[in-house]
């Protein structure tokens, strides 16, 4: 037993060593052991990145509501989710009863205002008629003054001196009523610039009004599908589910409410990891299926590449691509599987990625010689997710799809396991 004991001791060293060694040569009864195999090929490799992501309009158009004050607005029309709306068709609609209430009071005031304007006029004028009859009046007086002096040479002393005090009188009293004049004048311009000032208030308050009123209807101003965004007025918490609009919900001055996504510029949004980043570039095309439209087959180029961005351990970047055959079935947030071509390249040797075994820094493979497989060092020039571009074996050579030591370590354990029984 003592005996057994140290054989299976010596077996299990030997394969803990054999697994820390650089792969030796195997012999060749491993490949009547089931070792599959592949041969070196020649051809042109197309180098792709598999993806997933979401459709959603290019230039999508955000309808929010207007900013006309601080206070709260509740939605009385809200389109359903998904549904399909043209150039010019409501889609929102916010309550107006404040805003009409203010065009109420803003046309009472401008229709005060109006006759308030339309009475100082007349006053201005009925003050402009008498005037100009005293001012008629007080030119008559200076000129019958101005006679009476004329007569002074045939007057006594006394008469003529009398004559000129009423001459003065007269000419000062038209010069009083000049100045009198002009100063009604002014102030009855000014009161007409003073109403007229209200009733463009009381217009321009109306006006508002009206346009609030209407800025309250929002309106699709393209072709698209209704996506309602999330109702984010309250009170927010980590975790925490956010409902989308719904039809009696308030809404803040400057909210999105309602996102119509251009559907004459499809994207498909994907994530890609960071390790293919340096391998995408605008204009790549890019081959995808809609997993909601089995057998359809769509075709694109890469729009725009992302920076990279999250944790450490978690590198990723977003990837936008234009789709260049839309279809009239394609809909918002259907899930995409994306095919980019990343670069092809014409009659170089590959084998399947699976032949391809990288140790220590150094790329190899199992190449089948008459001794057994062995293992080659080869440069490992490009690699995807299904081939590998290598230099250093010759074209039609076969080298195993697996590791052939590991096809034997079930019969070396069940070995190991018969000398321990005996």
């Amino acid at each position: 037993m003592w005996l057994a004991a140290a054989l299976l001791l010596a077996a299990l060293a030997a394969w803990g060593i054999s697994r820390m060694a650089v792969p030796a040569p195997v012999a060749s009864s491993t490949r009547s052991s089931g070792v599959p195999t592949t041969r070196v090929k020649r051809g042109a490799v197309t180098l792709t990145v598999t993806a997933r992501g979401d459709l959603q309009g290019g230039s999508s158009e955000m309808l929010t509501a207007p900013m006309i004050g601080g206070n709260d607005m509740g939605i009385t029309f809200l389109r359903e989710p998904g549904e399909l709306v043209h150039p010019g068709d409501e889609v929102v609609r916010l309550d107006t009863t404040e805003q009409e209430f203010k065009l109420r009071e803003a046309e009472a005031d401008l229709a005060e205002a109006e006759q308030h304007v339309v009475q100082a006029r007349a006053d201005a004028e009925a003050g402009d008629e008498e005037d100009r009859y005293q001012l008629l009046a007080a030119v008559a007086q200076v000129k019958l003054a101005e006679l009476d002096v004329r007569r002074n040479p045939l007057l006594a002393a006394i008469a003529a001196r009398q004559n000129d005090l009423a001459l003065e009188a007269a000419r000062e009293h038209l010069r009083q009523l000049q100045e009198d004049v002009d100063n009604r004048k002014s102030t009855a311009t000014a009161g007409i610039a003073i109403q007229d000032a209200a009733r463009n208030k009381a217009r321009a308050q109306a006006e508002t009004a009206r346009r609030n009123i209407a800025a309250m209807t929002l309106r699709a101003g393209i072709i698209g599908y209704v996506n309602v965004q999330q109702n984010a007025t309250g009170p927010l918490f980590q975790g925490m589910n956010v409902p989308p609009f719904q039809l009696g919900d308030t809404v803040r001055a400057g909210m999105a409410v309602v996102q119509i996504p251009d559907l004459r510029n499809w994207e498909v949004v994907s994530t890609v990891g960071e390790l293919d980043r340096g391998h995408l570039a605008p204009g790549q095309k890019v081959d995808f299926s809609v997993i909601a439209l089995p057998g359809r087959k769509f075709t694109g180029h890469v729009k725009i590449v992302g920076g990279t961005n999250g944790p450490a351990w978690d590198r990723h970047f977003e990837l936008r691509v234009a789709v260049d055959n839309p279809v009239p079935e394609l809909r918002p947030g259907m899930s995409t599987r994306l095919v980019i071509t990343e670069e092809v390249l014409p009659g170089v040797l590959w084998v399947p990625s699976q032949a391809l075994f990288e140790s220590n820094g150094r790329a190899f493979v199992y190449l089948e010689t008459p001794g057994g497989f062995v293992t080659h060092d080869v440069t490992l020039v490009r690699r995807s997710e299904s081939q590998g571009v290598i230099t250093g074996l010759e074209e039609g050579q076969l080298v195993a799809m697996s590791n052939p030591q590991r096809q034997n370590r079930p019969a070396a354990s069940g070995s190991a396991m018969k000398a321990l029984a005996k």
